[in-house]
C-alpha cells in the first residue's frame, strides 16, 4: 500500500530508544519536520533534549525495525497516522501528552466519530457484562463509536455491543499491533479490524507490559467525549481512565450497582464526586449534548419480557432480586425447599434470566 512519503522519517524518530514522546513534540516544534530533527547537528539538538539521545538521533534507529514496520503497513488495513496527519484524532490532540504517532489498523473513517469511551472491571458480573454490552450498542446506534482497552470482562463486552451497533468499535491496545492480548480476545481483535479498528502507540513487538496499560488509557479517554464507567472496584484501574478523563475536560459518567457489590463501589464513588448517574442511553446523551444519528433501542428503558414456565419462577425472581443472593437465603424468603429452588434456578439460568456466581451465589440478570 502507498503511504505517505515522510513516514519513514516519522518512523525513524519513533524508533530511537529513549526518546519519548514529549521530547518528540519539543523537536518538533523547533525543527519542524521529522527529516529536519534527523538531518540536524548535534549541538543544536542538545538545545531540546540531553547529549545521549542526541547522539542517537544522529546514529538513527535499528533499520530492522523501520523495515519491519513498512513491511506491515503494505497490508491495505494497516495504516501509521502522526500527527501532521489529517486522520489523527482532533479530539487527542487536545491533551496535554498526545502521542506522536498512532499504530493504527481497520476502518480509518471511525476516527471522525464523535466517541463514548466505557470501561470497568475485568472481573465483571453477569449485569456489568449485560449492561455493557447493552448500553455500548444503543450509544453506538446512536452515532457514538465505542472506545475500549479490549480486556477481558467489560472492555470485551463494550466492543462487542458497539460493533453490533451503527457506529463500531474501536480498541486501544497497550501491546504492538501485531500481538494480540489477551490472547483469549483473539477473535474479537479479527472481527475489530475488520468492522471497526485497533489503535496502539507502542511499536510492533512491544510484548503486554503492565506499565503500558494505564499509560495507553489517557488515549481512551483522549479519543472520546465522555467516558462511562460500567463497573469498577475502588482500586479498579478504570478509575484512572475515569480521572484521566477529569484532566482532559471530558464528562464522566457511572452506572450504579448493588450497594454490597465490590465492583460497585468504585461508581458509587465516582458519582459522589460529581460523576453522572446513568440509567438509560438518553442520560449519556445528554451529558455530551449530542442528539442521536438515528434512533436507538434503551437497554435502561426496556420492559423486561421474561419467559415464565411457571408462576412459580416468576415468584422466585421478586425473591431474587438484583443482588446477588445464595440458596439457603432463597429458601428462607421464599419458603420453599432446597431442592424445589435449586430446580427453578436451573431453569432460570437456562432461559438466561439468572447467572450462578461463584460461592454459590447466583443474580438476577435484565
Amino acid at each position: 500500500m502507498k503511504h505517505a512519503p515522510d513516514i519513514e522519517s516519522w518512523l525513524s524518530l519513533h524508533l530511537i530508544d529513549g526518546l519519548g514522546g514529549e521530547s518528540i513534540r519539543r523537536l518538533l516544534v523547533a525543527f519542524g519536520n521529522p527529516d529536519a530533527i534527523l538531518s540536524a547537528h548535534a549541538t543544536a539538538l542538545e538545545r531540546i533534549v540531553k547529549n545521549p539521545i542526541a547522539q542517537r538521533i544522529q546514529q538513527g534507529a535499528d533499520r530492522n525495525k523501520i523495515v519491519g514496520a513498512l513491511k506491515w503497513l503494505e497490508d491495505p488495513i494497516n495504516a501509521i497516522i502522526t500527527l501532521a496527519d489529517p486522520d489523527y484524532p482532533a479530539q487527542l490532540l487536545n491533551i496535554a501528552d498526545p502521542p506522536p504517532l498512532l499504530y493504527f489498523k481497520g476502518r480509518r473513517e471511525l476516527l471522525r466519530h464523535s466517541a463514548l469511551a466505557v470501561v470497568g472491571s475485568r472481573n465483571a458480573t453477569p449485569q456489568g457484562l449485560s449492561n455493557a454490552e447493552a448500553f455500548s450498542e444503543a450509544a453506538s446506534n446512536a452515532g457514538l463509536c465505542i472506545i475500549s482497552g479490549m480486556a477481558l470482562g467489560i472492555d470485551t463486552a463494550a466492543h462487542q455491543g458497539g460493533l453490533r451497533g451503527s457506529a463500531a468499535s474501536i480498541a486501544v491496545v497497550g501491546t504492538g499491533l501485531d500481538i494480540v492480548y489477551p490472547a483469549k480476545n483473539h477473535p474479537l481483535a479479527h472481527k475489530l479490524a475488520k468492522e471497526g479498528a485497533l489503535i496502539s502507540e507502542f511499536p510492533l513487538g512491544m510484548p503486554a507490559i503492565g506499565r503500558n496499560f494505564p499509560r495507553r488509557n489517557r488515549i481512551i479517554s483522549g479519543i472520546s467525549h465522555g467516558c462511562l464507567v460500567v463497573e469498577a472496584a475502588l482500586q479498579s484501574g478504570s478509575l484512572i481512565t475515569a480521572r484521566q478523563a477529569l484532566e482532559q475536560g471530558r464528562e464522566v459518567m457511572a452506572i450504579p450497582g448493588s450497594i454490597h457489590s465490590p465492583l460497585s463501589k468504585g461508581c458509587h464513588a465516582l458519582i459522589k464526586q460529581g460523576a453522572k448517574l446513568v440509567e438509560n442511553t438518553q442520560d449519556i446523551l445528554d451529558e455530551l449534548n449530542y442528539l442521536p444519528l438515528m434512533s436507538h433501542k434503551d437497554p435502561g428503558n426496556r420492559k423486561e419480557f421474561i419467559t415464565e414456565k411457571s408462576t412459580e419462577n416468576t415468584v422466585l425472581l421478586k425473591h431474587l432480586g438484583y443482588d446477588t443472593v445464595d440458596i439457603d437465603t432463597l429458601c428462607a424468603r421464599s419458603g420453599l425447599t432446597a431442592e424445589v429452588v435449586s430446580a427453578m434456578l436451573l431453569t432460570l439460568e437456562l432461559d438466561g434470566q439468572v447467572s450462578s456466581l461463584p460461592g454459590g451465589c447466583y443474580q438476577r440478570i435484565q
